[in-house]
């Protein structure tokens, strides 16, 4: 069986990362391609063991609110096409659910998270590294929305948690890993020449030359 080929989609929260997997599927699907598109939100960690309200002071535009080496061992199982148990997470208790789901490989993997180019061990699993960058006021925008409409949260959470810890974590730790993209993508999610790219690529990924010049 063929490796699969895996794509790590990173940038700010609200910077149009779902929308351009969402483009990227619906190009590929175009050409009958398998897609499996995993988050790593699912990846934060269980926070059973500590109140609701503590959770609710937990820093998670951190790396470390992630559990990357268990990202790590499914992409591994997935590699070498074992199942894994993919975790759910639910953002209005602040942790983990009991229910996964069991799922198999597929051909083209896309993982899309905020965290994902700042974790150099996770490199090795990817074979293309993409950085969607949108200016910050624009992320800001489509997180209040987000945020509001579908996680339940308040205007007033929500700019809160963005000046205390979502834009200092921007500058310190996603802003730096876009240097470690192979390709940086503007304009958000919209950018259908960027989509036109990626799916070339996936399509055959042989050639390079299309990312690397």
């Amino acid at each position: 069986m063929q490796k699969p080929i895996i794509i790590a989609i990173s940038g700010a929260s609200g910077s149009g990362k779902s929308l351009f997997t969402q483009n990227l599927c619906l190009k590929l699907g175009q050409n009958n391609q398998e897609i499996l598109v995993l988050q790593e939100d699912h990846y934060y960690k269980a926070q059973d063991h500590i109140s609701v309200e503590k959770r609710a002071d937990t820093n998670y535009d951190h790396p470390d609110a992630f559990e990357h080496d268990l990202l790590a061992d499914h992409l591994s199982q997935l590699l070498g096409n074992k199942p894994i148990q993919y975790p759910s997470y639910c953002y209005k208790t602040h942790t983990r659910l009991k229910e996964f789901e069991t799922i198999k490989q597929a051909p083209i993997i896309i993982i899309e998270g905020i965290m994902l180019l700042t974790q150099v061990h996770l490199f090795d699993y990817f074979d293309l590294k993409v950085f969607v960058d949108t200016a910050p006021d624009v992320c800001l925008m489509r997180r209040m929305l987000r945020d509001t409409q579908e996680r339940g949260r308040t205007i007033e959470s929500v700019a809160k948690q963005y000046e205390t810890t979502v834009k200092p974590m921007y500058h310190k730790f996603i802003e730096p890993s876009k240097n470690f993209a192979d390709l940086i993508i503007p304009h958000g999610g919209e950018n259908h020449l960027a989509v036109d790219v990626v799916s070339a690529f996936l399509l055959n990924p042989q050639n390079g030359s299309l990312i690397h010049g």
